[in-house]
């Protein structure tokens, strides 16, 4: 198909297809070697004809067709990882020499490759892509999904730099390594950063390298290069987000700081552990858990905040993977939130302690939503324990581009306005693969009223057709301004 997109090795012969994520030619290429064997001994040699590996030439991952999955091992000589160095250098010594064509080029004819035509009139892709820095990709998912957050990208690109905030460094940029000792940190100003990059129409894809230094310094559980749980990263990120813009830091307070945005009122904030930021002023709603007794009747009523919602996915629903199959209902995004909100009776091992009767007994458990957020994130529990694995759930979701009413969940909805339920699609981050500990993360997002896809450092423009067939994993509904009116729907 002659594609320059996500170019995939094979590590057998050599040959290059296009990958997974655009046309599949080097699955057709798999296919096409797959010959039956006329020994029934299958010998080390006839193995490896078989062409199951290769290696996307851009994030350098590994992905075997057998298996179906991407995967982290390697042989005992350690042959995958002289091939990644070997395109390491290739890229190296290629942009090298290849400089100061590629300048005149863009000298010549600026964002050429970024042009596409949107009703007639030419306009250029602005959108940035993250480079993987090792299956980091989960991270460049939760990335581009926050940066097409108006509200809250915003926020932080506004903030002032640190170098500028102090006089000591004033007018020096600073870069860290991994190999840097320091402790004097900041994941607000290197996010700040990631932010600002991410939408200046560079046509090269902007490497993480500080902020992920800054997230292996504050987050132990994120270190080093293997795989990791998408969902996990963003209650962590935000998390510890949250905790140093209430700190405060290079003598800005976190509350002046707030008072900046004239957009969060007091009104829109949620505390979650201490004061209000930003984080809690979008993405924090208050849920009622309503718990009864059923000896008694005694009602327990707690109100708890959160930055996120975790819906489980039907049973009924887990044995269908895609939306054209042919076994009975789809499920939809409404059943997994009825799900998450309808009464539930407790089960033996989470026995109630009644404080009336003075002793755990069966009962049930209700959640009404008190306070809906600025942004609702949905993360769709894709990955369950059994006895010995974590097993993922691929069920086809069916969700709304826009239009989310959560009215219905609401415990005071009457005290809602009509547009304040309502909530547009702004991002969905989508796992691809079998395994929390392997596969591969990608996210569509929109931006002014373009849906792009982000697969590491590769953005392509996408539809809303696309988009509406992904299994989604995290999905970012924005609420529907009044001025919004019902021509979106």
């Amino acid at each position: 198909c002659r594609s320059n997109k996500s170019p995939w090795v094979c590590l057998t012969c050599s040959s290059v297809h296009c990958g997974r994520y655009v046309n599949g030619h080097a699955k057709k290429h798999y296919e096409d070697a797959q010959v039956p064997l006329t020994n029934h001994k299958k010998s080390e040699k006839q193995d490896k004809a078989q062409h199951t590996v290769c290696m996307d030439c851009s994030s350098y991952s590994t992905y075997c067709y057998r298996c179906d999955d991407f995967v982290v091992n390697d042989t005992k000589l350690g042959l995958v990882q002289k091939v990644r160095e070997h395109l390491q250098n290739l890229e190296n010594s290629a942009f090298t020499a290849d400089r100061h064509r590629k300048r005149k080029l863009l000298e010549n004819s600026t964002l050429n490759s970024k042009l596409l035509k949107v009703n007639g009139s030419t306009t250029a892709i602005c959108a940035t892509g993250l480079r993987n820095l090792g299956n980091t990709c989960f991270m460049n998912a939760i990335l581009q999904s926050l940066s097409n957050i108006e509200q809250f990208c915003c926020y932080f690109k506004e903030l002032p730099a640190v170098e500028l905030r102090n006089g000591k460094t004033a007018g020096r940029r600073t870069y860290h390594t991994r190999s840097q000792g320091d402790n004097n940190v900041s994941l607000v100003e290197e996010f700040r950063k990631t932010l600002c990059a991410l939408w200046q129409g560079s046509q090269t894809a902007f490497s993480p390298e500080s902020l992920f230094y800054v997230v292996w310094k504050i987050m132990p559980n994120f270190r080093g290069y293997q795989q990791q749980d998408a969902h996990e990263f963003m209650r962590y990120l935000l998390d510890h987000l949250h905790l140093e813009l209430q700190g405060g830091f290079n003598g800005v307070s976190r509350s002046a700081i707030l008072q900046e945005n004239s957009t969060l009122s007091a009104s829109n904030k949620c505390c979650i552990n201490g004061a209000s930021t930003v984080v809690t002023a979008i993405f924090g709603g208050i849920l009622q858990n309503e718990v009864n007794c059923l000896i008694c009747g005694t009602e327990s009523r707690k109100f708890d905040p959160f930055l996120d919602l975790s819906l489980d996915i039907p049973s009924q629903f887990r044995s269908k993977r895609s939306k054209n199959q042919e076994n009975g209902p789809v499920c939809s995004l409404r059943d997994c939130l009825r799900s998450f909100t309808d009464l539930e009776e407790l089960d033996e091992t989470e026995l109630y302690m009644c404080h009336k009767c003075k002793k755990k007994q069966k009962s049930t458990k209700k959640f009404w939503i008190q306070k809906l957020p600025k942004v609702l994130c949905l993360h769709l529990k894709r990955f369950h324990w059994t006895a010995y694995l974590r097993n993922k759930v691929d069920t086809y979701v069916e969700f709304p581009l826009r239009g989310l009413d959560m009215k219905c969940y609401l415990l005071e909805p009457e005290n809602s306005g009509p547009e304040s339920c309502l909530y547009d699609l702004a991002a969905v981050v989508v796992h691809h693969g079998s395994g929390v500990g392997s596969g591969h993360y990608t996210a569509y997002a929109t931006h002014e009223g373009r849906w792009f896809h982000f697969n590491d450092s590769t953005v392509t423009l996408t539809d809303e057709e696309t988009v509406v067939k992904a299994k989604a994993y995290i999905l970012f509904y924005v609420e529907r301004q009044a001025k919004a009116g019902s021509d979106k729907l």
